[in-house]
């Protein structure tokens, strides 16, 4: 079993920036893929960003140039800094890590809220 714990929502201005942070325990094995999703009000929950153990990166276009996720393997953490922040990146963040292919091993955090204010 994998629990995931994120810290680092909170209220920011529009240009400003957060690093979320996504803490695993139990046994991430390197077939794992760890991700961010953001559930904007009101809508579905879209990934963010994705990474897997060996590195290679998986961006939505909204947050290209924007926001940068990084994994470290021996810690068993993902994160995603944000910058340059805009209203419409307010939502709930999800950090997620799954086995592709498996729905089995699909697990997620409880969220954490990201308000950007104008």
């Amino acid at each position: 079993q994998v629990q995931l714990v994120e810290s680092g929502g909170g209220l920011v201005q529009a240009g400003g920036s957060l690093r979320l942070s996504c803490a695993a325990s139990g046994s991430i094995s390197s077939f794992y893929v760890m991700g961010w999703y953001h559930q904007a009000p009101g809508k579905q929950r879209e990934l963010v960003a994705s990474i897997t153990y060996g590195g290679s990166i998986n961006s939505a276009d909204s947050v290209k140039g924007r926001f940068t996720i990084s994994r470290d393997n021996a810690e068993n953490t993902v994160e995603l800094q944000m910058n340059s922040l805009k209203p419409e990146d307010t939502g709930v963040y999800c950090c997620k890590a799954w086995i592709p292919g498996f729905s089995a091993r699909a697990y997620w955090g409880q969220g954490t809220q990201v308000t950007v204010s104008s």
